[in-house]
């Protein structure tokens, strides 16, 4: 049985959303069972009003607060610690669940997952990763997503390891390909955070590839491209508002005549099959990595659909065994680093300047 703590009181709309999402992923995985976390009597109602045809698969967890989305940081660690967030995330460190899914708070549920479940080894803070379309078919992990907006070299390198780790785990690509987020390919572009973290990854055992465009993330260019929160989450924002407008555009103008009403008829599958591959909800939901539990982020304007594609994920992830292979991943490319390091010390003591 996986077991999933749902926050539910997080996001824009809360109960109305979480607790159906729930329900929805409970009736498709006899698998499951679902904490779900919020004001019991809340909670409780909107469990009965979504009906589930098998009750025993879930489980209410009373929380009496909760974290706006608004809320400061400080005021999140210092006097909601009774709010759904912690309490679902409490959950995972005390081993009665095994993931948490939460809409809420982005910076909170990284402060609060940081702080409750502290971060793997040779890992300083955590970072958003989720897998985003490529015309090969397959998907480009992007990290960071928004949880660190300021971030050093170092940061990026342990977000490349996680990402390079994650990748070995679900996919099982024993040196998957990292890039680099930049303005262009070549060396002398970019920032002086771009180019220190460049230097640093050269250095590595990961099979850095350099840097990448924006671009490159769609044509399959690296399984893994690295960048920055603040980068990350416009990006991310900016894929988001392009999906949503292709999609509506796409649909306006196959109506405009009586020619184009018979095309798109006639083409109606296809068009049908663009919108579902484009429809951002259904790549919903992105790992928090680097924490020695599994964290889920949804996005907190999230509609039922979208949210149970995030749980879908958090499920797979635990059933992957995901925080298992991303910390041996993780270990083995510090690992692999120190051991070149050493190797390099030594070369130097062979070989002293003159």
């Amino acid at each position: 049985m996986i077991r999933i703590a749902i926050d539910c009181m997080g996001g824009d709309f809360g109960l109305p959303v979480t607790v159906p999402a729930a329900v929805n992923v409970a009736e498709k995985y006899a698998d499951l069972h679902f904490l779900l976390v919020g004001r019991a009597t809340e909670v409780e109602n909107a469990l009965q009003l979504a009906k589930p045809s098998r009750p025993s698969q879930f489980s209410i967890i009373d929380a009496e607060d909760v974290i706006n989305m608004d809320d400061p940081i400080d005021i999140v660690l210092r006097h909601k610690r009774k709010s759904s967030m912690h309490h679902a995330l409490h959950a995972v460190r005390e081993q009665r669940a095994d993931a948490c899914v939460s809409a809420g708070n982005t910076g909170a549920l990284m402060a609060v997952a940081r702080f409750i479940l502290k971060t793997l080894e040779g890992i300083d803070r955590p970072a958003i990763a989720t897998s985003l379309p490529n015309q090969l078919g397959k998907g480009t992990t992007v990290l960071d997503l928004g949880a660190n907006v300021d971030c050093t070299p170092e940061h990026l390198l342990q977000f490349a390891m996680m990402g390079s780790a994650l990748v070995q785990a679900v996919e099982g690509i024993e040196q998957p390909k990292v890039g680099l987020l930049n303005i262009g390919h070549e060396a002398i572009k970019g920032n002086q955070l771009v180019k220190k973290t460049s230097e640093l990854l050269q250095a590595t055992s990961l099979n850095f590839i350099g840097n990448v465009e924006g671009d490159d993330i769609f044509k399959g260019t690296a399984h893994v491209v690295v960048c920055d929160g603040f980068v990350g989450n416009v990006l991310l924002k900016s894929i988001e508002g392009l999906a949503k407008m292709v999609s509506s555009k796409l649909k306006e103008n196959f109506l405009r005549s009586l020619y184009s009403k018979i095309a798109a008829l006639m083409a109606k599958p296809v068009i049908n099959q663009f919108r579902k591959d484009m429809d951002n909800r259904r790549y919903n939901g992105a790992a928090l990595l680097g924490l020695k539990g599994v964290v889920f982020k949804s996005h907190g304007s999230a509609d039922v659909l979208a949210f149970s594609f995030a749980i879908e994920r958090a499920r797979m992830a635990v059933q992957s065994q995901l925080l298992h292979k991303t910390r041996l991943g993780v270990e083995a490319i510090l690992t692999s680093q120190q051991e070149k390091t050493i190797v390099l010390h030594q070369e130097d003591d062979k070989n002293p300047p003159n």
